[in-house]
């Protein structure tokens, strides 16, 4: 024993002076679903997986994208029949969970209402009460049903709109793509849904900001706050970007299922931070056709999604409002 114990000291005195693998700190962006997509990892293998995530985001595409004509997605809202891919399914899955968690609040067959209020892929229309009466029988994702691998729908001429989940689980998609190759530390951020895992080595949580509502699209941005985000998501909805004017109205491209037209409420921005960022892109939308007392009262029952809300007050003051939870992840 005696003779062993030189030899253990010797051992660990060369271990405590083999230097640590270099976390190299690896980042990049790129263009999906028509906006941005920003990836921050660290990784001691410095290891770049850009072309395979742009592949990623390229199927992702070919499968949830309206603006893309041979997608999935496009196929089933042109009445074809379609066998469903693992990400369309997916998202079918996630849509109808938060649809029915909300009690139809967030409903995924809108599909016809978007577009006739100019919000889809074809022209704005002349909307009146009677096209949106018309219209409403086609909106219940009650009518639509998954068999298999197949879309069942109980009446012609519904159409998905996958617009407020798709984009946030392209997201989760990225993240589990980077987990299967050990990254337990990234930041991942398409058009302002993010993902955040671990935190960024030395430093602490990720931090992301929550913009502040602006009047038009070509307004410059600036942060509303600053939250701290680790092993969770954000996903941000709002009505003060995506918008048009017609004869003095304000259109905004939110649309209430229930009613068929958008919505008119002082809730202007929601931020959900959620496990998932597909929830999380969900449930904003959710928020928003809700508005701000409603809203509020329904996050009293749930204890797994924090929410920050921002609205217009008296005499049109930006306000805000978040959860307990959300209170204790602002940085400012």
């Amino acid at each position: 024993m005696k003779k062993l114990l030189p030899l253990i000291i010797i051992a660990l005195l060369f271990s405590a002076c083999s230097p640590r693998p270099t976390n190299h700190k690896i980042g990049f962006s790129g263009m999906a679903q028509g906006t941005y997509y920003a990836v921050t990892y660290f990784d001691t293998l410095n290891r770049n997986f850009q072309p395979e995530i742009d592949s990623l985001l390229d199927a992702f595409d070919m499968s949830v994208s309206m603006w893309v004509e041979g997608s999935v997605i496009s196929r089933i809202n042109r009445g074809e029949e379609v066998a469903c891919d693992s990400i369309f399914i997916n998202t079918y899955l996630l849509a109808r969970s938060v649809a029915e968690e909300s009690m139809g609040e967030f409903d995924y067959t809108v599909g016809p209402l978007v577009n006739v209020w100019g919000f889809g892929f074809e022209d704005r229309r002349k909307v009146d009460q009677a096209m949106v009466d018309s219209l409403l029988p086609l909106i219940d994702y009650r009518y639509v049903n998954l068999d298999g691998d197949r879309i069942i729908k109980e009446k012609e001429g519904i159409k998905f709109d996958f617009n407020a989940v798709a984009q946030g689980y392209s997201v989760d998609l990225v993240g589990e793509f980077l987990s299967t190759k050990g990254i337990k530390n990234c930041l991942v951020d398409i058009g302002g849904e993010v993902l955040a895992k671990g935190e960024k080595p030395g430093v602490g949580p990720w931090l992301v900001g929550i913009e502040k509502p602006s009047e038009n699209e070509y307004s410059d941005r600036t942060l509303e706050a600053t939250i701290e985000l680790r092993d969770r998501a954000m996903a941000t909805s709002g009505n003060y970007r995506k918008f048009y004017e017609e004869d003095g109205v304000r259109y905004s491209h939110t649309i209430d299922p229930e009613t068929g037209f958008p919505v008119k409420h002082s809730l202007l921005s929601v931020s959900v931070i959620a496990d998932d960022c597909g929830s999380a892109d969900a449930w904003a939308t959710a928020f928003l056709v809700m508005g701000l007392e409603k809203g509020k009262k329904f996050l009293e029952e749930r204890d797994d999604l924090e929410a920050f809300f921002i609205y217009s007050g008296e005499e049109g003051f930006l306000m805000t409002w978040a959860t307990e939870g959300m209170k204790e992840l602002l940085r400012n």
